[in-house]
């Protein structure tokens, strides 16, 4: 998560950071930046957040992750791994968490440790349900598996993410 640091000034001029709320989202609340999941089998990505700004492209990949980064009204500015995006409609999107697999494919481990026997192996692009997350790993699910991988080749869950 995104945590902005102060410093605050103490007795006798001594400085301490202090940490800083997560910025929310004007509509919802909700952290920003944040990951969310492409709802439908298609979402058109537009310039601004209206039907009437123009189409720049088409998202076509249901349960893509995407990260939201702004929200005006019924529509959130998102990006996807190449930082590409615009202003989707928010009934296209889901809370319902996935990743993508990077450029390297990636094991599944048994339990969050990499000498634990590997369940599986996903291709790059690959599209995984998201389950707990520690400081290092994350519980995936894809094609029927389940298991465990190293957070490094992932893209759709922050660094420092923490997940029941």
């Amino acid at each position: 998560m995104l945590t902005r640091v102060l410093a605050v000034v103490l007795a006798f001029g001594v400085v301490a950071p202090v940490a800083h709320a997560v910025e929310k989202g004007q509509v919802t609340n909700l952290p920003l930046p944040r990951f969310v999941s492409l709802k439908a089998a298609e979402g058109n990505v537009r310039r601004g957040p209206s039907l009437t700004h123009r189409i720049d492209w088409v998202f076509t990949r249901r349960d893509m992750p995407l990260e939201i980064t702004a929200e005006h009204g019924h529509w959130r500015r998102v990006q996807d791994r190449e930082g590409q995006g615009g202003w989707v409609h928010y009934s296209l999107l889901s809370g319902v968490r996935t990743v993508i697999v990077g450029e390297e494919m990636i094991n599944l481990h048994q339990r969050p440790d990499a000498k634990s026997p590997v369940v599986a192996a996903l291709e790059p692009d690959v599209v995984a349900r998201l389950g707990k997350c520690e400081p290092d790993w994350c519980q995936l699910r894809s094609g029927g598996y389940k298991g465990w991988a190293s957070k490094e080749n992932l893209w759709g869950v922050a660094r420092d993410e923490l997940r029941d």
